[in-house]
């Protein structure tokens, strides 16, 4: 009987020291644990505390600010660019403008004969009232029959 009254208190001994082996270290954890949480304590705290002091620096209206000044910032080198575009398209423009002027001018010189004056086309449309016929009227005044239906063309008389 005394054995196995020593075998019961050895049995419990043993039971005893690892179950508190086992609660050291669950008591270590939970103090780690316990440890860990106070420091996310303290840095949210401290992040509270840091967001209040920058949420009372800028009000909602100077963010605003802060936020059109930069796209302004960001804006304003575009917007130089494209106003010196537009000049150099005039500029370009201008220059087309004086190039059409010179290719119309000098079109209108090929396509009216030299020897064609004023005064001519006067005496060609007075005849041609008068009811003389084109071939009377180039015999006449030294024209080719081409000519002179060329001038009755352009006045929009024949």
């Amino acid at each position: 009987m005394a054995l196995i009254i020593l075998y019961l208190l050895y049995y419990v001994y043993t039971k005893d020291t690892t179950y508190s082996k086992n609660i050291r270290s669950v008591a270590s954890v939970v103090e780690d644990l316990n440890r860990e949480l106070y420091y996310l304590k303290k840095q949210l705290s401290e992040a509270e505390t840091k967001f209040q002091s920058n949420s009372q620096r800028m009000n909602d209206d100077e963010i605003y600010q802060e936020i059109e000044r930069s796209v302004y910032d960001m804006v304003q080198p575009l917007s130089i660019a494209m106003k010196q575009l537009q000049s150099n398209i005039e500029v370009i423009e201008g220059q087309i403008e004086h190039r059409i002027a010179q290719l119309e001018s000098g079109v209108k010189q090929f396509s009216i004969p030299t020897s064609i004056h004023a005064n001519d086309d006067e005496k060609i449309i007075s005849l041609f009232k008068q009811g003389v016929s084109i071939e009377t009227i180039a015999k006449e005044l030294h024209l080719s029959k081409p000519e002179v239906e060329f001038v009755l063309k352009i006045n929009k008389i024949k």
